[in-house]
């Protein structure tokens, strides 16, 4: 147990603990301590999925078609849902996994969703099964097990050994459900998932399948309940009160009694308060709740700068034994938003400089590594962003832990709004979840409901979501996103007034006559562009990435942060957006897949107003040139120069010769008409009086070689962590080239592999993912003929032999009468064989329709005598373009009794299609690799070429996570 290990290697093993968590990104609201009872297993590993159909059964598996359903009787889950469906043709994965990241691009897919090849118009690519198969030990019986889903898109219905555990619609909660007696203890167990991304659930990308993390939950019957812990503080002068409420439920068929411990520990494992142990009653089958008061002395504060973590452990006895002890991380801060001054974290005045997201990264779509997601928080960080809003649904667990852990402020949002039961419960599962997390400021409770925002029912449905958000979490304030309707409606009974684009809204009205109700800007700065354009192209639908209103009354950049920060009473803004995204390629359509909205693009290469905000934002001296210098054939025209800088004033050269010195204002930019010569553009930043800053674009000559960086080149081996590669080309004297766009090819080899690529280009149709594909052949039966012997029959097995007179297959009852007059039977049948590769593999994998049985493929024997079911080589010599024909000669299968099945099905032909070679263009000078690891040691090295480049290489190295 944990309270007898000495204290020294307590702390060593808390600090190391910590530090693990930190290094692999994966640290969890509620997690088992060393030594729990509990375990928490991640079940990414080892899926097959295989894509259905929403309607035809034949494509789907026979799925449904069972005289029982198993919506009538248990353990009727029927076609791919059975625990003995055969999957062994099926494509193998580990999740997550976003199976419309690896569709292409059609005209025809939906504009919203980026134009991905999923949805209504592509039935055969918008239902996904998956299966996998694990065992339970024996000595887990009696325990309660759960199978735990953190997101799942969408309408998801989920089947353990045939038995149907229910469907979650929403593409965005997590839910979980009990296995424990449906499960084959010491043996095989099967779960199988169907999910349907068929309809969108939101207007942006959503991706499909399994995005997010699978666990499997292990209990003693007497445990915490599923985010059970939840915990508040009071800060008051040097120390705090913390109020730790813990619910346990007794899963036992007799009432129960435990004692509970609460014991917290500060960022280094060191206890700084403990609860005295208490008994609690637990009556059979129910949630009991009960709360712990412990003092903290002269707590370290959870900020933006020192994102300090205390965590308390939470330990259950059951008479004098331990039954479950779990670790929850939280902060100690305080917040408050005052009306007319805006924002207050720990009593310090912040302005809030935020921008809005959706769950969406360039190659890996919605099933973003939790590494990535680290690393894109990382870049919105890095230009003075210290607020996340996720838009517009709950977010990845592991995305507001690495806002904990990165000092990054947090709206988390509801997807729907409503009052129902269904609403309640959507919005209660991820309150629950997230409401330890100290970055979490505020609870959304909706975005721009534009049918009811603005009107009676509106402020009737907002008032009661409100107030039940409220039963739940009373420490953060309530907002919803409006943009229209202001003054009267949600607006007018919401807590915090939350803003979508100024330019729509008098404020200082709003204020004037709401002077108690808080604001902060939700959506604002909705700018369009395309990182490196300078030139707005409407045929090739690419737009220049100066700072422009998208509408007339809609403020730029640069005007709405002007705006905000001119105004204490608005607590700050959340931009719009981030990240570009796939789908709203406003103001276009096809061929253009992503947004323009980003601060930075899809693979999070900033755009140039992302040195407008880190100006502003930042402490750091910043001075940024836009556009770059290449500009051949245009000498003399005029060119729109900006610079972006916090200097107090900037000069600009043109190869040497100054072209004036200005000052720069206050949140601010400058600008010069330069008339246009190849050569060296310089601008030198002055702070005092005194040269503080130089930034040069030259033009430059063609690429000649290629450069290879990372964000790190050592990686966890845990096959989940991924290194982040930037690839770019250099001209002759090594300067990087602004204007490229190469084609390059990528080779890796050693214990990693690619998992995406992409290049920001908001028109490129390239694929993003270069995966094995496998064509299924379904593979039917329909002549027989009763033969007397297995091996014999070559002529009747022959492609061209005529079987016209024959019985139609599986025409007779196979009862034991029919045995004693049919010694073996030879069946026939043809199947279509699709176009192939010289380089697939064709494998046969055979079902058992006989107790022995010999299989023949165009009169050639394919197989010696099976006695079970087998996988079988085909040589593509063998298969014919199209038609091709099958015989099976098998010793038959009897009934034992009257209502047995016998199996008709013979098995299908699997077509294997390795993965292409992974390439990409450039766009504009820029491409992206992720790199993840493969879970072994070693190096890990990553090739790239291209034509007559220079080839670049690096070296990654995985190591295992050691002390």
């Amino acid at each position: 147990m944990v309270r007898n290990i000495s204290a020294y290697r307590w702390r060593l093993f808390t600090a190391l603990f910590c530090w693990l968590l930190l290094a692999n990104s994966n640290v969890v609201a509620q997690v088992p301590a060393k030594g729990s009872p509990r375990q928490r297993i991640n079940f990414d590993k080892g899926w097959r999925f295989a894509l259905g159909h929403p309607s035809d059964v034949s494509k789907d598996f026979q799925h449904g078609t069972s005289y029982f359903s198993y919506l009538a009787k248990a353990a009727y889950g029927d076609g791919a849902a059975a625990s003995g469906f055969d999957d062994r043709a099926w494509r193998q994965l580990d999740l997550p996994h976003d199976w419309a990241v690896e569709q292409p691009f059609s005209s025809k897919g939906s504009l919203s969703h980026g134009f991905k090849a999923v949805g209504r118009n592509f039935p055969d690519a918008s239902v996904g099964w998956y299966r996998k198969k694990f065992t339970i030990a024996k000595a887990e019986e009696g325990k309660r097990i759960s199978i735990v889903f953190d997101g799942l898109y969408r309408n998801a219905s989920v089947w353990v050994n045939g038995f149907y555990l229910g469907t979650e619609p929403s593409g965005y909660t997590g839910f979980e459900y009990n296995i424990s007696e449906y499960l084959n203890y010491g043996g095989e167990n099967t779960i199988a998932v169907r999910a349907d991304a068929t309809m969108e659930e939101g207007w942006f990308y959503e991706g499909a399948g399994i995005y997010r993390h699978v666990w499997l939950s292990i209990n003693n019957p007497l445990h915490i309940s599923t985010h059970g812990v939840f915990v508040t503080s009071h800060v008051l002068n040097d120390e705090a009160k913390l109020n730790v409420e813990l619910s346990c439920i007794n899963e036992k068929t007799h009432n129960s009694e435990v004692q509970v411990q609460q014991t917290v520990l500060d960022a280094n494992g060191k206890i700084v308060a403990q609860s005295q142990k208490r008994t609690q009653q637990l009556p059979s089958m129910q949630t009991q709740t009960a709360s712990d008061a412990l003092i903290v002395k002269n707590p370290v504060l959870w900020s933006l700068e020192n994102p300090y973590l205390y965590s308390v452990r939470t330990a259950v006895y059951s008479k004098d034994s331990l039954v479950d002890l779990v670790e929850t991380p939280f902060g100690i801060r305080t917040i408050r938003f005052d009306a007319n001054t805006g924002f207050y974290l720990n009593g310090k005045h912040v302005k809030i400089t935020g921008t809005n997201n959706h769950q969406d990264h360039a190659g890996v779509g919605a099933a973003i590594p939790d590494a990535l997601q680290v690393w894109r928080l990382k870049q919105l960080k890095a230009f003075g962003s210290n607020a996340y809003r996720c838009s517009h649904n709950p977010p990845t667990p592991e995305l507001l832990d690495a806002c904990d852990r990165l000092g990054i402020l947090v709206i988390d949002e509801n997807r729907l709004m409503g009052v129902s039961s269904v609403h309640f419960e959507y919005m209660k599962r991820f309150m629950l979840r997230d409401r330890n997390h100290p970055s979490i400021i505020s609870w959304s409770i909706g975005n721009e409901e534009w049918g009811i925002e603005g009107n009676e029912l509106g402020a009737k449905i907002a008032t009661t979501l409100q107030a039940y958000t409220k039963s739940i979490d009373t420490t953060r304030i309530i907002t919803a996103a409006i943009s229209g309707g202001w003054q009267k409606g949600i607006s007018n009974v919401i807590d915090m007034m939350g803003v979508n684009y100024v330019g729509q809204i008098n404020t200082d009205q709003h204020h004037a006559e709401f002077p108690n109700q808080p604001m902060w800007g939700t959506e604002e700065g909705t700018t369009r562009a395309a990182r490196g354009v300078y030139k707005t192209n409407n045929q090739t639908q690419l737009i220049a990435a100066y700072d422009a209103r998208p509408y007339p009354n809609f403020l730029t950049i640069e005007e709405g942060w002007k705006y905000y920060a001119s105004r204490d009473y608005l607590a700050g803004l959340f931009l719009w957006t981030g990240f570009d995204y796939r789908g709203e390629p406003t103001p276009y359509g096809w061929p253009s897949v992503t947004s323009y909205f980003g601060m930075l693009d899809l693979c999070g290469f900033p755009k140039d107003n992302v040195w407008y905000l880190k100006s502003w934002w930042t402490k750091d001296t910043v001075l940024h040139i836009l556009p770059h210098w290449n500009w051949p054939g245009e000498e003399d025209s005029i060119k729109d120069v900006r610079v972006f800088s916090n200097c107090d004033e900037v000069e600009l050269f043109l190869n040497k010769k100054s072209l004036g010195r200005k000052s720069m204002q206050l949140n601010g930019h400058l600008a010069w008409a330069v008339k246009y010569a190849p050569g060296t553009l310089q601008a030198v930043g002055y702070k005092g009086g005194k040269k503080v800053k130089t930034e040069t674009v030259v033009t430059t000559g063609v690429s000649k070689s290629i450069n290879l960086s990372a964000d790190r080149t050592i990686i966890h081996a845990d096959a989940a962590d991924v290194a982040v590669l930037t690839i770019d080309t250099k001209d002759e004297k090594g300067n990087h080239v602004p204007v490229a766009d190469d084609q390059l090819s990528f080779e890796i080899s050693g214990p990693g592999k690619f998992i995406g690529v992409g290049n920001g280009s908001p028109v490129s149709l390239e694929p993003e993912k270069f995966v094995e594909t496998i064509q299924n052949i379904a593979i039917s039966l329909s002549k027989e003929k009763i033969v007397q012997q297995l091996e014999g029959n070559e002529t009747m097995t022959a492609a061209g032999y005529d079987d016209a007179a024959w019985d139609k297959a599986f025409k007779d009852d196979r009862t034991a009468a029919f045995g004693k007059t049919a010694p073996a039977i030879l069946y026939r049948g043809k199947f279509d064989m699709p176009s192939f590769a010289k380089n697939d593999t064709i494998t046969f994998f055979t079902k058992m329709i006989g107790v022995q049985q010999v299989v023949y493929i165009n009169g050639v024997k394919v197989s010696p005598v099976l006695n079970g079911d087998a996988a079988i080589r085909i040589d593509a010599k063998l298969l014919q373009p199209h038609a091709n024909i099958i015989a099976i000669v098998a010793k038959p299968l009897l009934k034992k009794q009257p209502w047995d099945v016998i199996s008709t099905d013979p098995g299908v032909l699997q077509v294997f299609s390795p993965a292409a070679t992974w390439q990409r263009k450039l766009f504009n000078g820029y491409a992206q690799l992720l790199v993840q690891s493969t879970g072994e040691e070693g190096n890990i090295e990553i090739k790239v070429t291209g034509g007559q480049l220079k080839t670049a290489t690096i070296q990654l190295q995985a190591k295992k996570n050691e002390p």
